[in-house]
């Protein structure tokens, strides 16, 4: 009843016009809401199913011994980290070059689709935009199988290169989609006025058009990022001989995981959370410039 509750709350919010009766009574709900409630303690038990293994990650990262009980608090596997490492930070470092390098070209090719299947007519727009959502949909592993035939087919040699096009194949459909849905809520009375004042289609694409879908680009960017960063199942099937960061960690499951991954992952969550912090005040900050 409470989720049904705030549903048809949340909908006549939107449709009433915010006068000040409407704030006052917000004002009141927010008060008087129950403390405790379904979907209260929903969000408060998925909120702890999901940050628990983080806690424990970073906790055992400190960990003075290598078995599952914590025996006293020590740097040694951030010491095995940053100086007896070397194939880890490889492995990280083929991760960062594949992430980064088909983030680009993903979000460059997602940005030049969204903006054309979104404002041009051409014949099969239709279909198009029903087939660029396939590989959101497909299972990894059909992908990586038939990514593999057809990088095999034209005689390409698996390797870093091959890695790159396939996470460029599968990242590219979460790029266009942010992307179009920036696109499909901007004003096209600007790219009116821009040409009224003789600005070219390259001056408004490159002044007037990037510069508002730039959030969403951003968002394609990074969601681009992640995905490439964590797959496994795809570029195990396309990696030839080079060892991402995900197929190392599962390589030394064969012969037990080192405590330096713990060490690892508490240092790439403190990175993000950096990253994260500077994302959204930038954000903001261009927000309020445009």
């Amino acid at each position: 009843m409470d989720f049904l509750t705030t549903l048809i709350v949340s909908k006549l919010k939107k449709k009433q016009p915010r006068t000040e009766n409407n704030k006052h009574a917000r004002r009141y709900w927010t008060k008087h809401a129950p403390k405790f409630s379904l979907s209260n303690s929903v969000l408060f038990f998925s909120i702890l199913f999901l940050y628990i293994p983080l806690f424990v990650i970073i906790v055992f990262s400190f960990n003075k011994s290598e078995g599952a009980h914590f025996t006293g608090v020590s740097f040694r596997w951030y010491e095995e980290l940053f100086i007896r490492s070397g194939d880890l930070w490889m492995s990280l470092f083929y991760s960062a070059i594949v992430a980064l390098s088909s983030a680009v070209l993903a979000t460059v090719l997602g940005t030049m689709a969204g903006i054309g299947i979104s404002w041009y007519k051409f014949f099969g727009k239709n279909y198009i935009q029903s087939v660029s959502f396939l590989p959101m949909v497909l299972p990894e592993v059909i992908m990586g199988v038939s990514l593999l035939i057809f990088l095999s087919g034209i005689g390409m040699d698996l390797g870093l290169g091959t890695i790159i096009i396939a996470h460029t194949t599968f990242c590219l459909p979460f790029a266009y989609l942010m992307v179009n849905s920036r696109v499909d809520e901007f004003d096209y009375s600007i790219i009116e006025a821009s040409h009224d004042l003789g600005a070219t289609e390259k001056q408004t694409l490159f002044k007037v058009i990037i510069p508002a879908i730039m959030p969403g680009i951003i968002s394609g960017f990074m969601m681009s990022v992640t995905l490439s960063i964590e797959d496994f199942v795809i570029t195990s099937l396309v990696n030839g001989n080079v060892e991402t960061l995900p197929i190392f960690v599962y390589n030394m499951i064969k012969h037990g995981v080192s405590p330096v991954i713990n060490s690892l992952s508490f240092v790439m969550i403190l990175i993000i959370c950096f990253i994260a912090i500077l994302l959204r005040k930038g954000l903001k900050n261009f927000a309020a410039a445009h």
